[in-house]
C-alpha cells in the first residue's frame, strides 16, 4: 500500500493519531492479520494526509471518517481474500497474538515499541471467534464487528457497507447466530487453563492415552506453516489421530520446550527451540475436552512472539 509522510507541524496530528489504536483493533478483527491491519491503518492515514487542509477541516468527525475509510479498505481486502487464500500453502489460521505483558519480545515484561499497536484482547479476538468470522461473507463480518463489537448504529454501518440499515441488521443477526452456535458449549476460563496445562504435561510425557483422554473423539487439529515451515497441509481429525501425531512430533523434536502462554486472550501453548518461538497453539475447549487445536508455524505470523 502507498505511504505518505505526515506533516511535522500539524496541530491536529495528536487528535488524528489518537484514533490509531481503535483502527488497529478494528482492522485486526476484520482481517485476522496484524500485518494486514497495520497496512490498512497506514493506507487510511495516507488518504487523510492526501487531502488538503481545507478538505480535512470540512470533515466534522475525523475519527468517524478514519473508521469509515479503514472499514471500506478492509471490506475490499476481504472481498479478494478468497482468491489470496487459494494461493496460500496449506491451511490459513488467523495471526495469533500474545498477552500484552509479552507483546513483541515474547517474554514476560516485554514492552511494545509502539503501545498503539497492542490489540485489546477480549472475547472478540479469541481464536475460535476469529475462525468463525473467516466463514462469513465480507459484508456479514464488517456489519457484525462494527455493530456488535464496536457498537456502531446500523445507520452508520449501512453507510460503510453500502447496504440499507435493515440489510445490515440481517447481516449482523446471521453472523451472531454463527458465533453463538460456535460458543454454545465453551468451558469456563479456569477449566480451559486446567485442560491446556494437562495437555502440555501429557504431551511432554509422550502419554498417548492421557492425550486421547483430553481430546474430544471428534477433535480437529489444524496447522499453518504457509509454505515457510513444516506443517500438515490438511487438518488432522480425531482425538486418537491427533494424540499420535503430537507424540510423533515430540519424539522427533526432543529439544522442544513447551510454555503456557495466553494466546488471543485465552490459555494456550508456545513451543520454542533454542529460545526461539516456532509454534503458537490455541485451543477451543467444549465441556471437559479439547474440541479444536490450532498450531501456527508460519514465521511471518509469529513476529510478536519473536524473542530477541
Amino acid at each position: 500500500m502507498t505511504t505518505q509522510s505526515e506533516p511535522r507541524h500539524d496541530p491536529s496530528l495528536s487528535a488524528i493519531m489518537s484514533e490509531r489504536r481503535q483502527l488497529i483493533n478494528l482492522a485486526y478483527r476484520l482481517l485476522g492479520s496484524l500485518a494486514d491491519a497495520e497496512d490498512v491503518v497506514q493506507e487510511t492515514y495516507a488518504r487523510w494526509y492526501a487531502m488538503s487542509r481545507q478538505q480535512q477541516e470540512a470533515i466534522v468527525s475525523p475519527g468517524a471518517w478514519l473508521t469509515t475509510v479503514a472499514s471500506r479498505i478492509c471490506l475490499d481486502l476481504l472481498g479478494s481474500a478468497r482468491a489470496r487464500r487459494e494461493r496460500y500453502v496449506g491451511e490459513w489460521i488467523p495471526e495469533p497474538l500474545p498477552d500484552r505483558t509479552e507483546w513483541i519480545s515474547g517474554r514476560p515484561g516485554g514492552i511494545s515499541s509502539d503501545p498503539a499497536d497492542r490489540v485489546t484482547l477480549d472475547e472478540s479476538v479469541n481464536m475460535a471467534f476469529l475462525v468463525v468470522l473467516e466463514s462469513m461473507t465480507p459484508a456479514e463480518r464488517v456489519a457484525f464487528i462494527l455493530h456488535d463489537v464496536f457498537r456502531y448504529a446500523f445507520a452508520e454501518v449501512a453507510e460503510i457497507v453500502g447496504r440499507t440499515p435493515a440489510a445490515c441488521r440481517r447481516l449482523a443477526s446471521s453472523a451472531r447466530r454463527r458465533i453463538g452456535a460456535s460458543q454454545a458449549h465453551a468451558a469456563p476460563a479456569a477449566r480451559q487453563a486446567d485442560l491446556v496445562r494437562d495437555f502440555k504435561q501429557a504431551w511432554e510425557a509422550k502419554d498417548i492415552d492421557a492425550l486421547i483422554g483430553l481430546l474430544d473423539p471428534d477433535a480437529t487439529a489444524t496447522g499453518d506453516g504457509g509454505g515457510l515451515a513444516d506443517a500438515v497441509l490438511r487438518p488432522v481429525d480425531g482425538g486418537e489421530q491427533i494424540a499420535r501425531y503430537l507424540v510423533d512430533i515430540a519424539r522427533k523434536a526432543p529439544d522442544l520446550t513447551l510454555l503456557e502462554r495466553r494466546v488471543n486472550g485465552q490459555p494456550g501453548l508456545v513451543a520454542q527451540q533454542d529460545g526461539v518461538t516456532v509454534v503458537v497453539m490455541a485451543f477451543d475447549v467444549a465441556g471437559d475436552r479439547i474440541k479444536h487445536l490450532w498450531a501456527v508455524r508460519n514465521p511471518e505470523k509469529l513476529r510478536p512472539w519473536t524473542t530477541g
